[in-house]
């Protein structure tokens, strides 16, 4: 079912051409706005149908028909925890055992397929539309778009706080400014080591900040400003103080089946109503028994 949203023409478009409007005042993506020009029906000036080309006036509503993501996986019925839902963005608390998308060794039972099969029992198309991604073993937020015009809008523009248990006691907090490259193709692996090819290397900034230490761990809070693969497990391997559980950054530690990494806190504009959203996902379980002696926790 395609999602409709009305804008208001404002005084700086009056006069202007549609194709203006769309693209400057209600921010849509060059290819969204071809698209729309290309499927009949999908642009309504005041209730009647109008073309790219045609003019605008001050107060004039436009009504744009976003078209339906299409549906890239196979819908599987998989329970997840649902923490804000309406017709425009999905925002879930993500199990650390569940990986995002499919790949060699899970084709059907991710995130993105336990997503599609909930929204095309809503309706929709069942496209996944994730802003960000969480590895596998990594627990937390997850916030999804549900068209694309959303996606858009919210792309770079969520801000995440991350909880994570490391391995040793760092001083305080810093920031870890060191270039992220992967080795060999063929892997997963990062590296930051120095001497990275500067032509493979891409920059990686990690802000984190010590919360309390308890024997040999400590439970830090962490934040981004750029968004690599494995970002935080590599930059916080590289200082000495790898994530908990982490046995391709660090060593495993018995009983601990992942590495410690939960997405806590976002917080963003809604891309349609403008209104500031904040969650919060408290911390699973695991990390609880992983640093029993916290008992603030």
């Amino acid at each position: 079912m395609p999602r409709l949203i009305n804008f208001t023409v404002g005084g700086e478009f009056d006069d202007k051409k549609l194709n203006v409007f769309l693209r400057s005042g209600a921010r849509l993506s060059y290819s969204l706005v071809s698209t729309l020009r290309r499927t009949d029906g999908a642009l309504l000036k005041n209730g009647c149908r109008t073309r790219t080309v045609d003019t605008v006036l001050e107060g004039d509503i436009i009504t744009v028909s976003l078209p339906d993501g299409k549906l890239s996986v196979e819908p599987v019925k998989i329970p997840f925890d649902i923490m804000f839902e309406d017709d425009d963005i999905l925002i879930i608390n993500k199990s650390p055992d569940i990986a995002m998308h499919p790949s060699h060794g899970h084709q059907t039972d991710t995130l993105a397929n336990g997503v599609a099969w909930h929204l095309l029992n809503r309706g929709h198309s069942g496209a996944f539309m994730a802003v960000g991604r969480l590895d596998k073993g990594t627990s937390g937020i997850v916030v999804c778009a549900l068209n694309s015009y959303c996606a858009s809008l919210l792309s770079g523009n969520v801000q995440k706080t991350y909880t994570a248990l490391c391995d040793g006691v760092p001083a305080g907090g810093g920031v870890v400014d060191a270039p992220i490259f992967r080795p060999d193709p063929d892997k997963t692996l990062r590296s930051c080591r120095h001497g990275a090819p500067l032509l493979e290397s891409e920059r990686a900034v990690t802000h984190y900040e010590v919360i309390e230490s308890r024997g040999s761990m400590s439970l830090i809070r962490l934040r981004l400003e750029t968004g690599r693969t494995h970002q935080i497990r590599v930059h916080m391997a590289f200082i000495g103080f790898p994530l908990v559980g982490d046995t391709l950054y660090g060593s495993g530690i018995e009983g601990v089946g992942r590495h410690m990494l939960h997405c806590s806190n976002v917080c963003f504009e809604h891309p349609i109503t403008k209104k500031a959203m904040s969650f919060c996902a408290p911390l699973p379980s695991d990390f609880k028994k992983a640093f029993s002696k916290q008992t603030s926790l």
